[in-house]
C-alpha cells in the first residue's frame, strides 16, 4: 500500500514538471523596444508650440567594441556599426521632430546625382550626432536539474552619444547607455521546446540602448531656439530661409537678433560670439520654396534693420 502510494506521488509529481514546461521559449526584452508610434506620443508635447524642426545629421557612428574584430576585420564596412547608425536614423524619423540629414551614404548619393547629370547640393545641419558601439557581447548560460534544463541566450550592447552645436562646435549633451536582450528555453525529462541561436537579439538590444538617448537627444535640440537668416531685404519683399518643412506656418512671428561682439576668451583660447541684443520682429506671410533645399518665407519686418548688413543679424525662435 505504501509502495503504491508513493509511485503515485512520484507520477504525479513528474506529471507536473512535464505540464510547467512544455511551453514555447519565453522571450525575455530587459529594454522596451520603442516603437514608431510610441516614440511619437512620447515626444508630441517635446519642444516648441509651433513645431519648428532643426536639421540634424548623424556624422559618425563606428563600433569600438571588440566584437568580431579579427585579422580580416574591415572599419569601413563594419555591419554593426552601420546597423547602429541605422537604428538610430528609424528612431529619430518616427519623432517627426527633425529634418534628418544623410551622411553615411552621401558619397552614394553624389555619384547617383552625377550619373543622372545633375548637381548635388548639401545642406548645413544644426547639430551634428556623433558616436560608437562601445560595447557588444553574446553569452548562453544554462541550470540543470535532476529532470530539467534551462538554457538562456543573452546580448548586451552599450552605446554612447555627444551631440555637437554645429554653429559654435560645442558638446551640449554626451551619455551612454546599455540595452540586453535575451531568449530563454526549458525541457523536463526531455520534452518541452529548444531555442537555436537567436540572430535578431542583437537588433533588440542595440536598439533597446539607442531608445532610451532619442528622448534626451531631442530635448537638448528642442531646447535651443530655432534660428534662420534674412535672404533678401527689400522694400515690400523681405525674404528670410526656411519654410513648410521646417515647421513655419504664416502668421508665425520671430524675433530679430543683432549679432553680439566676437572676442577671444582667454580661458579657452577660442573665439566666443557675445550674446546679442533684439532689434526687432518678423510676421510670416506666405512660404514658398520646391523644397527644404530652397525653402523661404516672405515676412513682414518691424524695427530698425540696416539692410546693406544682413549678415549681422539672425532669426530666432520666441522662447
Amino acid at each position: 500500500m505504501k509502495r503504491t502510494a508513493f509511485v503515485t506521488a512520484v507520477i504525479s509529481l513528474a506529471a507536473l514538471f512535464l505540464f510547467s514546461s512544455c511551453v514555447s521559449p519565453a522571450r525575455v526584452d530587459t529594454e522596451a523596444e520603442e516603437t514608431p508610434s510610441s516614440l511619437a506620443k512620447k515626444t508630441e508635447t517635446a519642444g516648441s508650440s509651433a513645431g519648428l524642426k532643426r536639421k540634424v545629421a548623424i556624422a559618425r557612428f563606428s563600433n569600438e567594441s571588440t566584437y568580431a574584430k579579427g585579422a580580416f576585420y574591415d572599419k569601413e564596412n563594419d555591419p554593426l556599426g552601420k546597423q547602429t547608425v541605422d537604428i538610430l536614423s528609424a528612431k529619430l524619423a518616427a519623432t517627426d521632430k527633425f529634418i534628418l540629414l544623410e551622411r553615411a551614404d552621401l558619397d552614394a548619393i553624389t555619384a547617383e546625382r552625377e550619373l543622372q547629370g545633375g548637381g548635388f547640393q548639401t545642406i548645413g545641419a544644426d547639430y551634428l550626432i556623433i558616436g560608437s558601439l562601445t560595447k557588444y557581447g553574446r553569452k548562453n548560460t544554462g541550470e540543470a536539474g535532476i529532470a530539467s534544463r534551462k538554457t538562456r541566450q543573452t546580448v548586451e550592447a552599450g552605446v554612447s552619444i555627444r551631440l555637437v552645436d554645429v554653429s559654435t562646435g560645442q558638446i551640449i549633451y554626451s551619455e551612454e547607455a546599455e540595452g540586453v536582450a535575451e531568449t530563454e528555453s526549458k525541457t523536463t525529462f526531455g520534452m518541452g521546446s529548444q531555442a537555436g541561436f537567436d540572430a535578431t537579439l542583437s537588433d533588440k538590444a542595440i536598439s533597446a540602448a539607442i531608445g532610451q538617448l532619442v528622448e534626451n537627444i531631442i530635448n537638448n535640440c528642442l531646447d535651443r531656439p530655432w534660428k534662420s537668416y534674412f535672404l533678401s531685404y527689400e522694400d515690400g519683399a523681405v525674404i528670410i530661409s526656411g519654410g513648410e518643412s521646417q515647421g513655419v506656418r504664416a502668421g508665425n512671428t520671430f524675433d530679430v537678433i543683432k549679432r553680439g561682439k566676437s572676442v577671444k576668451n582667454p580661458q579657452t583660447g577660442m573665439m566666443m560670439e557675445l550674446p546679442g541684443q533684439k532689434v526687432g520682429s518678423v510676421s510670416v506671410v506666405q512660404t514658398g520654396g520646391e523644397d527644404k533645399n530652397n525653402e523661404w518665407s516672405l515676412v513682414t519686418v518691424s524695427g530698425e534693420i540696416d539692410a546693406a548688413n544682413l549678415n549681422e543679424y539672425f532669426i530666432q525662435e520666441v522662447k
